[in-house]
């Protein structure tokens, strides 16, 4: 099993959402290196962090679990769409997907101005200078544990 992180903002998309819809794809990533790692590396089981990105405050909400492993996503097909991409085709689609389901929402935010005083996690992609936008990133087993601790020191689980 490995661990990730998983960023959206939750004005269009939060933990909250995936609490009441139970499953749900993540769609509409247009970054190679995340779509790398959703088409390559995420399996079924995958443990992974929901992170409310671009909100007051940025930070930890959730749990989330892979159900499904990363497959073609439909939207870069339809020209209607807002994620439609013109070079994409069925033979050679360009962006993937994985469904997530909710595991747990944190009661409050963990803020990223806690986790980065958390010395686990200096070495991860999360406070790594110009990972800023990665939107999926793989967390090693020690970063999982320690944004967990903390959680439970502040009783957010």
């Amino acid at each position: 099993m490995a661990y990730w992180l998983m960023k959206s903002n939750p004005k269009y998309f939060g933990i909250t959402d995936l609490q009441r819809l139970g499953v749900e794809c993540w769609d509409g990533v247009r970054n190679y290196r995340a779509r790398n790692f959703m088409r390559d590396e995420m399996r079924v089981g995958d443990q992974v962090i929901f992170y409310h990105s671009s909100a007051k405050p940025s930070g930890v909400a959730g749990i989330m679990r892979v159900v499904k492993a990363g497959y073609p996503d439909p939207s870069q097909f339809h020209p209607e769409h807002k994620h439609y991409d013109p070079l994409a085709t069925i033979e050679t689609p360009r962006w993937y997907m994985v469904d997530l389901s909710f595991e747990q929402a944190f009661k409050d935010i963990l803020p990223l101005s806690q986790l980065k005083f958390i010395p686990a996690l200096e070495d991860s992609l999360l406070l790594k200078k110009g990972c800023e936008q990665l939107t999926v990133i793989p967390l090693q087993p020690k970063h999982w544990q320690a944004i967990m601790e903390m959680a439970e020191i502040l009783e957010l689980l």
